[in-house]
């Protein structure tokens, strides 16, 4: 398939992928609105210089992504920022961690209308694409008009890889329009060069997700909302973090058996997606468990045996608050797991089911560092808590192993910076 077949095919499917989004906004509003910038249709912004343009999809890139982009800023204050996603959530993210400093919309659709016009009106003089957000049109686009293209922080699983090979005459094309691409590992860069990615337009970086930062902030908001859930007691705190459907009523029962152990053991259970904090609540009044929503902002009563986190950015808050981390995303085929380096960083013992074939170098580094378990259901969830919550030594010694895992994987946001540098056109 070569790229005038793959934009037919984009405009065959154009109308189920509207039907898809106006499906989720039933039960997530967010996605019915604003569907002109998806096609290119915004007021252009007004920018004293060309700017540089940074995507990233949602919210675990966006995450990974600020820490850059505040580098960015230091290094070239008078270079507007031009910030995209391509989900409501993502676009939370960066309002409300970015504000004002940048220019947010959502990506264009891959269609060469949408991309002309969104193009036309950014003007970008480098676009960064956080991991492997590859659009054929798009990177044409790029190169037709003369923008330096870096995939920052790429990763390129086996599975995906075929998936990939399957559509070559398109594939090779594209990559040869990219720039510079950033591997986060060697087994990434191979892939990419077996599908035609040249080794000049190579660079094996690592992974900018260690480069993450420990905010003050968070840490003290933490710690206030432990000592608000301790204020009656010692009691132990665990959280499982964005969780997935089918995944929760696992980590439920899980918490019940912990409960016959430590019977005033607390789960902050924090689901994944903001349209499934109802259903989630649901579950947990049919396992009969006592909760509180933290979006009441309330004191949580000691008999309290479930927080249900249903805010948005307060995530590595929770993690410096609990005791243990599981991260969800990886109990059930198909989920690829989650960003487990965000509770790493506060020194927290790790858990996560066996399916992370999204964040595979890492969960190996923090395995065989013994800074993180993989559990595969139920019974091996609570007898790891179990472990771990009754066994401060042990806990202690998991926690510093995920830390140090951490520490020494950092750099390779340093990298990805001087080949920004190196590509800039201004």
């Amino acid at each position: 398939m070569n790229r005038l077949w793959y934009t037919l095919l984009f405009y065959c499917l154009l109308p189920f992928v509207l039907l898809r989004l106006s499906y989720r906004g039933l039960q997530a509003p967010a996605y019915r609105k604003r569907w002109g910038e998806r096609f290119g249709f915004f007021t252009k912004p007004q920018l004293s210089e060309q700017p540089i343009w940074v995507h990233a999809v949602s919210v675990g890139e966006t995450i990974a992504a600020i820490p850059l982009i505040k580098q960015i800023q230091q290094q070239y204050p008078e270079c507007p920022l031009v910030v995209t996603t391509m989900t409501p959530t993502g676009s939370e993210r960066v309002i409300a961690l970015l504000g004002d400093q940048v220019f947010h919309v959502y990506a264009p659709y891959d269609l060469p209308g949408s991309v002309s016009r969104f193009l036309e009106k950014i003007n970008p003089c480098l676009a960064v694409i956080m991991e492997t957000e590859l659009w054929p049109n798009l990177i044409h686009g790029c190169a037709n008009k003369n923008v330096p293209v870096v995939v920052a922080n790429a990763r390129l699983s086996a599975r995906s890889a075929k998936g990939y090979e399957r559509f070559k005459k398109l594939v090779q094309p594209m990559l040869t329009e990219i720039t510079q691409l950033a591997a986060q590992d060697q087994a990434t860069a191979d892939r990419f060069l077996s599908l035609g990615l040249s080794q000049s337009q190579l660079k094996v970086t690592g992974s900018i997700k260690f480069d993450i930062d420990s905010d003050p902030a968070d840490q003290e908001k933490g710690e206030a909302l432990r000592q608000s859930w301790l204020a009656d007691g010692s009691r132990s705190v665990w959280v499982a973090a964005s969780t997935h459907q089918g995944e929760d009523e696992i980590i439920l029962t899980a918490h019940q058996q912990l409960l016959s152990t430590l019977p005033s053991a607390l789960l902050v259970l924090v689901p994944r997606h903001p349209e499934r904090f109802d259903e989630v609540a649901k579950l947990i009044e049919q396992q009969q468990l006592s909760y509180a929503r933290r979006s009441d902002k309330q004191q949580v009563p000691s008999d309290t045996q479930v927080i249900l986190g249903d805010t948005m950015g307060e995530l590595k808050a929770l993690y410096v608050a609990a005791d243990v981390a599981f991260i969800g995303g990886s109990l059930l085929e198909g989920g690829g797991g989650h960003n487990m380096l965000e509770a790493a960083v506060w020194g927290k013992p790790l858990l996560s089911g066996p399916y992370v074939i999204n964040f595979q170098e890492i969960t190996d580094k923090l395995v065989n560092a013994r800074g993180m378990k993989l559990v595969s259901n139920t019974n091996e969830i609570a007898e790891q808590l179990i472990k771990l919550l009754t066994d401060e030594n042990q806990s202690r010694a998991v926690g510093s192993n995920a830390l140090q895992v951490v520490e020494e994987n950092r750099g390779a946001l340093q990298h990805l910076l001087e080949l920004i540098s190196q590509n800039i056109t201004h």
